[in-house]
C-alpha cells in the first residue's frame, strides 16, 4: 500500500525565502502567522494528513460512495470520522475571517496544508476544498444576511458546499443552461432543473450542504448574459440558523468514474427547490467566477500532491527493487545478482522530472496563493492590483499547466514499478486515475488555455503579462550578480525571449485569424508553464546559493537545489524553442482536412 510524508521542509524553504512570509508581518492575517504557529500547523497538518487521511485513500477507492432508495449517500469506511476529526481540528478555519469563526491566517499558508490533504487523500479533500470555494463567493456577492446564516457554519465544516454549473447538454457552453429560477411570493425563487458532475453533491458528512446553483431568471436572455446565481440549502434553515425542513433538492444518481471514488460525484436534480439569489440578477457568471477561479487554483495544487505522492513511492521503490545491472561496471553491486533501479540512467530521469516538477511547482502555488492574499489585503489599492494582475494570468497557467505535469509525474512513477504499476496493490494506477480528471474539471485544459490567450493577455492592455516579464527580468539579473550558481539565468532568458516572441506574434497574427490563436493556446500555455517554473527553480538556486555559505544551514539540503535547477536548466528549458515553434506554426494545417478526412 502506498504511503506519503508531507514535505514540510520544503514548504518552510518556500514561505521563508521565495514567498518571503515574514515580509508581510505588518499586514491583516499575516501579523498572526509566526514562525513558530506556521512550523505548528504545518508539522500537525503533515501528521494529519498521513495518519489519518492516507491510510483511507485505498478503500475510498475500493468501496467508492453508496446512493440508497431515498436519494441519501453514504461515504466510505472512515471517510466520516475523519471529517469530524478534520473539523475539531479546525483545518476548515484556516484562512477564514475571525468574524465569521475563521482563524484569520493567509490564504498562502492554508493552500500548503491542502497540498498535504490533497496528495493523502484527494478525493477527501474535495468535500472541504469546494466549501471554501463557496464560502469566497457568499463573502464577496453575498448579502449580509445570507454571510450571517450560512458563512459561520461552513467555516466550521458543520455545513459544506457546492457550486452547480453543468448540465447533460451544456459544460463550458454555460449559455445553453436549461435551469429555471421562478420567482416566489417571499422573494425567493423555485430553482427546477438537472445538474450533472456535482462532486460532494450528496454525502453523510455534514449536517447540511448549501447548493451555488446557477438558473436563468423567467424573461432573462436565453444566453450567458440571462445566467443569475443562487443559494439553495438541501435543508432550508429556521430562524433561530437551525436546519428546518428538507428542500426538493436530490441526488438522482452517483456518477460512474475514472477515479476520486472517494467523493460524491452526483446528478443533482431541482424539483422547485427554494433558493435565495446572490448578488444581482442575470450576473450569476461573475459571481461564480469568484468560486471557480479559487477553484481552479486549487485544482492546480491537485497537479502537485498527486505528482508528490506519486514520486514519493516510486523513489521508495526504485531504492528497494533491484533489476538488471549498472551500464558501467564500477557502480555494480559485487554482493548481488542485480543493481537497484537507481544505477539506471533512464529509471533517474523519471524521477528527476518529477522531482523537478514538484518542488517547482510548490513554489509557484504557494507563490501565487501570495498573490491572492496581496489582492486583498496589501496596503496600497496599486499594489492590491498588481497582485490581482499577476494572479489573474497565472491563474489558467497554474490549473492547465500544472495537472498537465502532474498527470505525467504520475505516469512517470508508476513506469518505474514496471509491471508491478500497474497492478492494483501497489496504489500506483490509482494515483494515476485519480489525477486525470484534474486536467478536466473547473474548464478542460484546452478552455484555460483559450482564456490565457484570449482573455488574460490582453487585458487591461497586457498590463499582466508585462508585469510578469518585468519581475522574471529582474530575477535574472539578480541571480547574474550573485554568480547563478546552478547556471539557469541564461537558459532561462532564452526560454523569456521565445516566450515573448510567442506573445508578439500571437498579438500580430491572433486578430487576423482567430483560429491562430486557438490552435497556438495550448502550446503558449505549455510555454508560459515552463518559464515559470524555471523562474522559480531561478529564484529557489540564488536563495540556496547563498544559504549555502552559512555555517547554520543544511548544505546537503542547498546543493540538491542547485543540482536539480541546473537539471530543468538543462533538460527542460530547452523545450521553449519547440513550443514557440508550435505556437507560430498558425492554424493553417491544423483546420485543413474536411470533417469528413477525420
Amino acid at each position: 500500500m502506498p504511503v506519503y510524508s508531507a514535505p514540510v521542509r520544503d514548504t518552510q524553504y518556500v514561505l521563508e525565502h521565495i514567498v518571503e512570509l515574514g515580509k508581510y508581518d505588518n499586514l491583516p492575517t499575516f501579523a498572526n502567522a509566526s514562525s513558530d504557529l506556521v512550523e505548528a500547523i504545518l508539522t500537525e497538518g503533515g501528521r494529519f494528513a498521513g495518519e489519518v487521511l492516507a491510510p483511507l485513500n485505498r478503500i475510498g477507492d475500493e468501496e467508492g460512495c453508496t446512493r440508497h432508495a431515498d436519494g441519501s449517500v453514504t461515504t466510505p469506511t472512515g471517510f466520516k470520522d475523519a471529517y469530524k476529526q478534520f473539523c475539531e481540528g479546525g483545518w476548515t478555519t484556516l484562512s477564514a475571517p475571525e468574524e465569521y469563526g475563521g482563524q484569520g491566517l493567509p490564504q498562502v499558508l492554508a493552500s500548503a496544508v491542502s497540498e498535504y490533504v490533497l496528495s493523502a487523500n484527494q478525493a477527501f479533500e474535495m468535500y472541504h476544498g469546494l466549501t471554501a470555494g463557496a464560502i469566497a463567493s457568499l463573502l464577496v456577492k453575498g448579502t449580509e444576511e445570507q454571510k450571517a446564516m450560512y458563512v459561520p457554519k461552513m467555516v466550521a465544516g458543520t455545513w459544506t458546499g457546492t457550486m452547480n454549473l453543468t448540465e447533460p447538454q451544456c459544460g463550458t457552453d454555460l449559455g445553453l443552461i436549461k435551469t429555471k429560477a421562478d420567482p416566489n411570493d417571499d422573494g425567493s425563487y423555485a430553482i427546477s432543473g438537472t445538474k450533472i458532475f456535482i462532486s460532494s453533491g450528496e454525502h453523510d458528512l455534514a449536517e447540511n450542504i448549501i447548493h451555488l446553483v446557477l438558473a436563468k431568471i423567467a424573461g432573462a436572455p436565453d444566453n450567458v448574459k440571462g445566467i443569475s446565481l443562487f443559494v439553495v440549502p438541501k435543508f432550508l434553515v429556521n430562524e433561530d440558523g437551525s436546519v428546518g425542513e428538507r428542500n426538493p433538492v436530490s441526488c438522482g444518481s452517483i456518477e460512474h468514474k475514472m477515479g476520486i471514488h472517494g467523493n460524491s460525484t452526483c446528478v443533482m436534480n431541482y424539483d422547485g427547490a427554494k433558493g435565495w439569489l446572490v448578488g444581482e440578477p442575470e450576473k450569476g457568471l461573475a459571481a461564480m467566477f469568484i468560486m471557480m477561479n479559487a477553484a481552479r487554483l486549487g485544482v492546480g495544487m491537485q497537479g502537485l500532491a498527486i505528482g508528490e505522492v506519486a514520486y514519493q513511492n516510486a523513489v521508495m521503490y526504485a531504492k528497494d527493487r533491484k533489476q538488471g545491472r549498472a551500464l558501467k561496471p564500477e557502480d555494480r553491486d559485487p554482493q548481488s545478482k542485480a543493481d537497484n533501479l537507481f544505477v539506471h540512467p533512464d529509471v533517474r530521469r523519471m524521477l528527476m522530472e518529477g522531482k523537478a516538477f514538484n518542488e517547482a511547482a510548490r513554489a509557484l502555488i504557494l507563490w501565487g496563493s501570495l498573490q491572492v492574499d496581496l489582492s486583498r489585503k496589501a496596503q496600497t489599492e496599486e499594489e492590491r492590483v498588481a497582485a490581482d494582475d499577476l494572479i489573474s494570468v497565472l491563474t489558467p497557467v497554474i490549473k492547465g499547466y500544472l495537472t498537465d505535469r502532474g498527470f505525467e509525474t504520475a505516469v512517470n512513477a508508476q513506469q518505474v514499478f514496471g509491471g508491478h504499476g500497474y497492478i492494483r496493490e501497489w496504489g500506483m494506477e490509482q494515483f494515476v486515475r485519480d489525477a486525470r480528471i484534474a486536467q478536466i474539471y473547473e474548464g478542460t485544459n484546452g478552455v484555460q488555455a483559450m482564456d490565457l490567450v484570449g482573455r488574460k493577455l490582453a487585458k487591461d492592455g497586457g498590463r499582466g503579462v508585462r508585469a510578469f516579464f518585468e519581475l522574471v527580468g529582474r530575477d535574472i539579473a539578480e541571480a547574474r550578480a550573485a554568480g547563478d550558481p546552478a547556471g539557469i539565468a541564461e537558459p532561462l532568458e532564452e526560454a523569456v525571449k521565445h516566450l515573448q516572441g510567442a506573445t508578439m506574434w500571437l498579438a500580430q497574427n491572433g486578430m487576423t485569424d482567430p483560429n491562430n490563436a486557438g490552435a497556438g493556446a495550448y502550446a503558449y500555455m505549455q510555454l508560459m508553464g515552463l518559464v515559470s517554473l524555471g523562474w522559480m527553480w531561478l529564484k529557489m538556486a540564488t536563495v540556496s546559493g547563498r544559504l549555502q555559505s552559512q555555517a547554520s544551514e543544511d548544505k546537503d539540503f542547498h546543493e540538491t537545489k542547485i543540482i536539480t535547477a541546473r537539471y530543468f536548466a538543462q533538460r527542460e528549458l530547452v523545450a521553449a524553442s519547440t513550443l514557440r515553434k508550435k505556437v507560430e506554426a498558425g492554424a493553417e494545417s491544423v483546420m485543413a482536412l474536411p470533417v469528413e478526412a477525420f
